[in-house]
């Protein structure tokens, strides 16, 4: 047999080097075209019955719906043609190049195998010959033609074909692609001798098409037609699903055109491979990952219909794959459509319908947000929750650009870097690499904003309910206009005012909007006492306000009547309104006099509790000492004393009506008149409008009183200072907590405007996270390590973990109270415009109101972030010149020991921290706007004037006297001669320890900042503080960092020598030179002998740094603004700063462990059983063959058991055995009766009975309209195109031929 085929091919290969189209040119000598020979070349063309025919597919290959490829003809030229088994033979198989073929493993034979028609001549041995297909990745070929495999030998030649099972293939992988087998006629030969060449069975060949892709040659081929039916989805679906992801979702979710049955909730693409032995195609590197949302196909749940309650069927998957957006890349979702029999409605599984029918955890699951278009991960809105400074959706937007973009190139560079190495190989045929696909975008700022609004949406029921549960025993109310012009929509211009309240620690218990104060709000305090009668809660005992406190004697006040359920409440004045109301008598608040003023009204009203004042004095002294600063006082200590620490560490008291109204009154009688005026004679109180004010407010001084027995002040935590303990304090005293609540409230919206919906969901969001991280610092409880506000997950952990584990995994979180239907924000403005906001998440109308969002907001950049709240009612100690004059005005020529023995009030006025901190103040802000020399002098809440050093001796202006000297003196060289460098290092030996140590230069930076646009308050520098500063001063400019005079007592005073010495400009010839060029040229000058004499650079760590020229007017204009302020207030009897109190104070609050539970009923969540498994399924019913005849009436029914009895004639017969079986025992078996068991679980009745009646056939009902094609989903009818002949359906949508035409060759077919 092997020489039968060996002669074959040796005659076949003879036939092809001898035909004429296989010389050069394939043209005769007079242009026309040569006729081929040997019938390989040239191809006939096939009829169209039978192509179609042959493209008929079998009913398990339904998705191959494209025609079969058109015969060219001639082939292209490949590597493959000459790898390719074409002719058979052993002699042909030695010739093939060395070549490794890729084998893909088989599928079933059902899906793969093409029939062909039977041999008409017997077969060979089934092992006789095997051929080997090319693998799924090389050139496809068209199959030939009927006449294309025809041969003419001379002689005659006999080629038996071998049996079904002789030829085996490889058969392609799942993804491959199937083509049918050529007809009968297409294999047959017509030599002219008689050769018999019989066609295998058709379960004799496996035809594969290979990829567009050519592994072996490196070359990109054209994409037949049939390329794209090399995988089956669904016609809708594959549109909405990108290219390189079609393959693989195809063989993921589908098998032989049918949903898997075993799916699961996420799927990862394919990842390229390691080695790339063929030419890398963009599938694999540029794939998405994948969601299967189908709750009813996955875990069997039941769900029913809205409308008629009966239960969901499964109809399918959904024609649409979403796109949705998340941190890094898009990924994609598919789900299916639900199907009610009785309403015939459609419902899919995103609905909110079905959704909400779902046990929790299953619902968490689908971590999606809808849009109408487009969907984003919860997880991209999670970053836009936090209302903090700089969280805009712009800033969202840039972040999310820049992470797709990185992901993207990434995935880009590997894939070109795969091609790239097979581009620089040697090849036969150049190599083409097919372009990557295109980058999604990410969407706008507008998008983020809406999704964030329907993200709102679905918790807003927690979030009422939330901020409707806080109640407070010291309450305050406060109103402002900052937000309500951010309110757009058919709401623009009707809000005026919004009004809060709060309670003692800093939640808020309710804000609104409201047309109007004070009768506009009676609906919102009778909504906060009926909160409390219903919570069964006592009422506050104290309220706080702005306005309204009191009126005249015997009269009571419309705030009193609006809250006459509690008429136990105190109503008191904010101290801060009260002084601000002085404050409108001054003339203007720039006078020197107007700080001074305010600072002394502070005082006048409040007094310090003894023992945290000396605790603090304590403190500041041992650190004085560690910093080693020398003659420290009791002035210098309290000088060193912060206003912002004198806040946090110390108590205070109101002084009393009587001693509050003596002291102002004294006060307000010591600034009238001459010593009220400043140095240009403008009095800082306007006498007349001033008395008039004082009149009418005088009986508001008992307003502003403590109540007495209730305690203001609540520990937060302790601090260590110099190894003393300092306790941290709360105070709950006026509405200052409420004034920082207003200042963030505005940052609570983003963008510019909002319309009434989206301003409604964005002011609760903000409320909600207000008052939980209030809570949270409120408590003595380490904060939990999961946070969340979203209460319904964490209240479902709790439930099903006490059941479990007996114990709650979230111990901190409190259920909220009830929702107590009060009007909260929009609502109430709607309320009194008559313009009712109706939400329906499910409603076209909310739908457009979350996607109406203001353009103006792409470019804005907000936030909050909460602020330390300092009390404002403190006076700074340093803002009194009279504690500063001293290091000022004392003579240069004083001794050392004059310095060190003299009165406190000429003692050191200040330490070199208090000088670093003004520093720092007055640093940062010019930090911030890139050079650190454009600082204004007012900027700063320290001046610096106010933080030099202690009192220059005599031993410390001595050097700066005699450098000032030597750099006026006319033709002194730039190194001095060795007299003035010893005399130089001689002074500086003298100098104190202190004024020789390193000079602590300011810091340029900020450890918060709390100016700014962009400002982190909450965000702590984890790095080196600084190295931005420096790295910003480094690429901004080249100049020196400059240092303002004060910095150092020395350098001060070389500076103050030298302003003495050139106080006005001065002319050289047409040239003038300023008075401050002519100061920083002498002390350059000084700097430059200094730094260029190695004597006192070795023997001496004098330190010049650099000053220019904004430092040195910014330092002069400070301390000649303090000396006037110093000669004003001298003769003016003012009352001391740190009065302390007679009596101690009452002890402060401690807080609580763990927050108490709410009173009230609790809010009921809504978290639906689980109903996973008990989906209905439609399964075949199993009739017995027999007819079950049931027990006589007289007998009960037998129990039901868990093994079913055997039938009563069952019986056990034994057998004596035989004597070849050995001494065995009897063997028992049952009788043939016995091993059929019943399907009832009663036992059937006796034989002898009677036979039952028949039993009534069941009338069917038919409950669907139509069948549904499974191909395309629509109703098998004649109107949508479907036909049917002899069990196989006809669909248009996935036949590429006729209907007639399909009915004719089906005909001819069967």
């Amino acid at each position: 047999m092997e020489q039968t085929i060996s002669v074959n091919s040796n005659i076949l290969i003879f036939q092809i080097e001898k035909c004429p189209l296989q010389a050069h040119g394939q043209t005769t000598l007079f242009g026309g075209s040569t006729v081929c020979s040997c019938g390989f070349h040239t191809t006939k063309p096939a009829t169209a019955t039978s192509i179609q025919a042959a493209a008929a597919p079998p009913q398990s290959e339904a998705s191959d719906t494209t025609p079969a490829p058109r015969a060219f003809l001639r082939p292209p030229p490949s590597l493959s043609m000459f790898t390719k088994s074409r002719f058979g033979g052993s002699q042909l198989a030695s010739l093939k190049p060395n070549l490794v073929e890729r084998r893909t493993p088989s599928p079933s034979p059902s899906s793969v195998r093409t029939p062909s028609p039977s041999p008409p001549s017997p077969s060979p041995s089934p092992s006789s010959v095997r051929t080997v297909s090319p693998s799924s990745s090389s050139v496809r070929t068209p199959s030939p033609s009927p006449s294309s495999m025809s041969t003419k030998p001379k002689g005659p030649v006999r080629t038996p074909s071998p049996s079904p099972s002789s030829v085996r293939t490889p058969s392609p992988s799942p993804s491959s692609v199937r083509t049918p087998s050529p007809s009968p006629s297409s294999m047959s030969t017509k030599p002219k001798g008689p050769v018999r060449t019989p066609s295998p069975s058709p379960s004799s060949l496996q035809t594969h098409i290979p990829a567009p892709f050519s592994e072996e040659c490196g070359r990109v081929q054209p994409a037949p037609a049939e390329a794209s039916a090399s995988f089956w989805l669904p016609g809708e679906l594959g549109k909405t699903i990108p290219v390189q992801d079609q393959r693989w979702i195809a063989n993921t979710l589908f098998h032989s055109g049918k949903l898997r049955p075993d799916l699961k909730l996420w799927y990862e693409p394919p990842v390229p491979a390691l080695i790339y032995h063929p030419t890398p195609t963009p599938d694999r590197f540029f794939t998405h990952r994948l969601m299967v949302w189908m709750p009813y196909h996955l875990w069997k749940v039941r769900v029913s219909c809205p409308a008629c309650g009966k239960n969901l069927t499964g109809y399918g998957v959904h024609k649409r794959a979403r796109k949705v957006l998340d941190i890094d890349r898009y990924y994609l979702m598919v789900t299916e459509t639900l199907r009610c029999t009785v309403c015939s409605l459609n419902y899919l599984s995103t609905s909110q319908t079905v959704r909400d029918q779902l046990d929790l955890p299953h619902q968490k699951m689908f971590r999606l947000i809808l849009t109408r278009k487009y969907a984003c991960d919860i997880r991209v809105i999670r970053l836009l929750r936090a209302r903090t400074l700089g969280n805009s959706p712009t800033r969202l937007v840039r972040q999310l650009k820049e992470n797709h973009g990185e992901e993207w190139l990434n995935r880009l560079a590997h894939y070109l870097g795969e091609c790239a190495d097979f581009v620089d190989r040697p090849s036969l045929f150049p190599v083409v690499c097919q372009e990557p696909p295109e980058p999604l975008d990410v969407p706008s700022s507008r998008w983020l904003l809406s999704v964030y609004g329907r993200d709102i949406l679905s918790r807003i029921l927690h979030i009422k309910a939330s901020i409707t549960s806080i109640f407070g025993k010291i309450l305050k109310m406060d109103s402002t206009k900052k937000i309500t012009k951010k309110l757009a929509g058919h709401g623009r211009g009707t809000a005026l005012w919004v009004t809060s309240i709060g309670n003692e620690v800093g939640q808020i218990l309710n804000s609104v909007l409201s047309v109007q104060e004070g009768p506009g709000l009676d609906r919102m305090v009778a909504g906060v006492m009926e909160r409390y009668r219903q919570a069964a809660v006592p009422p506050p005992v104290l309220l706080y306000v702005d306005c309204g406190c009191c009126v005249n004697e015997g009269a009571t006040s419309k705030l009193q009547t609006r809250v006459g359920e509690w008429p136990d409440l105190h109503i008191h004045l904010d101290i801060w309104h009260f002084m601000r109301r002085l404050a409108v008598g001054c003339t203007t608040d720039a006078h020197p006099l107007y700080p001074t003023f305010m600072g002394s009204l502070s005082v006048c009203i409040f007094e310090w509790d003894a023992g945290d004042l000396s605790l603090l004095r304590q403190a500041k002294r041992k650190q004085l000492l560690q910093e080693g600063v020398p003659a420290i006082t009791d002035i210098l200590v309290d000088r060193s004393i912060s206003k912002k620490e004198l806040g946090l560490y110390c108590r205070r008291r109101t002084r009393g009506e009587e001693a509050t109204i003596r002291r102002i009154e004294r006060l307000l009688q010591e600034l009238r008149g001459a010593n009220g005026r400043d140095l240009m004679g403008v009095p800082v109180l306007d006498e007349v409008r001033m008395e008039h004010i004082w009149r009418v407010q005088t009986r508001h001084v008992r307003c502003i009183q403590d109540m007495p027995g209730v305690q203001l002040y609540t520990e937060v935590g302790t601090t260590t200072k110099a190894g003393v303990t300092l306790t941290r304090y709360r105070c709950a005293r006026g509405s200052t907590s409420l004034e920082s609540f207003h200042c963030h409230l505005n940052r609570f919206i983003p963008g510019t405007s909002a319309n009434a919906l989206n301003f409604q969901l964005y002011l609760l969001e903000g409320l909600n996270r207000w008052n939980q991280d209030r809570a949270a610092a409120s408590v003595t409880s380490k904060p939990a390590s999961l946070l969340t506000y979203s209460g319904d997950m964490a209240h479902c952990v709790n439930t099903s973990s006490l059941k479990v584990v007996g114990r709650p995994f979230v111990p901190t979180f409190r259920p909220p109270a009830r929702y107590t239907g009060e009007l909260l924000g929009v609502d109430y403005l709607l309320s009194q415009t008559g313009q009712p906001l109706v939400v329906d998440p499910d409603s076209e109308v909310t739908e457009n109101m979350l996607e109406h969002v203001d353009e103006g907001e792409d470019e804005e950049n907000e936030g909050f972030g909460e602020d330390q709240t300092h009390d404002i009612t403190v006076s700074s100690l340093t803002d009194d010149p009279s504690f500063s004059v001293s290091s000022h005005f004392l003579p240069f020529s004083e001794s050392l020991s004059s310095t060190q023995s003299a009165a406190p009030s000429s003692q050191p006025a200040s330490s070199s921290t208090v000088a670093a901190a003004s520093s720092t103040q007055c640093a940062a802000s010019s930090t911030q706007l890139g050079t650190p020399f454009a600082q204004p002098a007012d900027s700063c809440t320290q001046p610096a004037a106010l933080s030099t050093q202690p009192a220059a001796s005599s031993t410390s202006t001595a050097p700066s006297s005699t450098l000032a000297a030597a750099s006026s003196t006319p033709g002194v060289s730039a190194s001095p001669d060795e007299s003035v460098v010893s005399n130089i290092v001689a002074l500086w030996q003298n100098l104190l320890d202190y004024d020789k140590q390193r000079v602590v230069f300011a810091a340029r930076h900020q450890s918060r900042l709390d100016t700014e646009r962009f400002r982190s308050p909450k965000k702590r520098q984890e790095f080196t503080p600084g190295v931005e500063s420096v790295k910003r001063h480094a690429l901004t400019t080249t100049a020196p960092l400059a240092q303002w005079p004060d910095c150092c007592r020395l350098i001060e005073t070389i500076f103050v020598k030298l302003c003495a010495i050139h106080k006005s400009p001065k002319k050289k010839g047409i040239d003038t030179f300023f008075r401050w060029d002519l100061i920083l040229e002498d002390y350059r000058k000084i700097r430059q002998c200094i730094l260029t004499n190695a004597a006192v650079m070795q023997q001496t760590t004098l330190q010049l740094v650099d000053v220019s020229h904004t430092t040195l007017v910014q330092w002069h204009n400070r301390r000649v603004k303090m000396q006037d302020s110093a000669v004003l207030m001298q003769g003016l009897q003012l009352p001391s700063r740190l009065s302390v109190a007679a009596d101690p104070l009452l002890p402060a609050n401690v807080r609580p462990p763990t927050a108490p539970p709410q009173p009230g009923p609790a809010h009921q969540y809504h978290l639906p059983s689980s109903t996973v498994g008990q989906a209905q399924t439609k399964r075949k019913r199993n009739i017995p063959s027999a007819p079950v005849v049931s027990p006589p009436a007289e007998k009960p029914p037998a129990p039901r058991q868990l093994f079913p009895a055997p039938p009563p004639g069952a019986q056990l017969v034994m057998l004596t055995p035989m004597a070849s079986q050995g001494p065995t025992g009897p063997v028992l078996f049952a009788a043939p009766q016995a091993l059929r068991l019943s399907r009832s679980s009663a036992p059937p009745a006796p034989s002898a009975s009677p036979a039952p009646a028949a039993a009534p056939v069941r009338k069917l009902t038919r409950k669907v309209q139509h069948n549904t094609c499974k191909k395309c989903g629509q109703f098998r009818t004649a109107e949508t195109g479907h036909s049917q002949y002899k069990g196989t359906i006809y669909c248009p949508s996935v036949e590429t031929v006729s209907k007639e035409q399909w009915l004719e060759d089906i005909k001819k077919t069967k």
